[in-house]
């Protein structure tokens, strides 16, 4: 089920949740791990709006029953690339679960840093370096990917669950 398209958000705060794990000894060594837990958050302001704009977006939002279920949402300027990006990008081999680096080719122009991108299964990454010829994201890939996997830039989806339950 798709979150409604209008009206638009004014404004969009996007979170990263990274979880570190940081203990502190009394002589002031430091230690830290990171869990394979990062996750999205974001919250959205509507401009003022009439009832019969509002009442469907509301609607939607009733039907989720609280945090129960999923849904999958465009959010607006991150759903496409800043770049000129034009073409079928591709993994130009398999890349195993934890690599943040992907080796990419069968685009035109080009991606940036910031940009949102998606590979065959649910979760979305950041760009947070290119090259001509690979992509690093943020977080590690979660599930391996595999040769001439699409890399979705264009129209990225998030599927996501509400908060809490009111």
């Amino acid at each position: 089920m798709a979150y409604p398209t209008t009206p638009v958000f004014q404004s969009l705060n996007l979170r990263s949740n990274d979880k570190t794990l940081v203990s502190q000894s009394v002589n002031g060594r430091t230690q830290s791990r990171k869990l394979a837990s990062q996750y999205w958050e974001f919250s959205a302001v509507y401009a003022p709006m009439k009832r019969a704009e509002f009442m469907p977006v509301y609607a939607f939002i009733m039907a989720q029953s609280g945090q129960h279920q999923t849904f999958e949402i465009q959010l607006p300027v991150l759903d496409d690339s800043q770049g000129a990006a034009s073409g079928v990008l591709l993994a130009t081999a398999a890349h195993a679960a934890g690599l943040t680096s992907i080796t990419v080719d069968g685009i035109t122009g080009g991606l940036l840093a910031g940009d949102m991108v998606k590979f065959g299964h649910d979760k979305v990454y950041m760009i947070t370096a290119t090259t001509t010829t690979s992509i690093d994201i943020m977080p590690p890939l979660r599930v391996g990917i595999t040769n001439d996997e699409v890399v979705n830039y264009q129209n990225v989806t998030m599927k996501v669950r509400l908060k809490n339950d009111v």
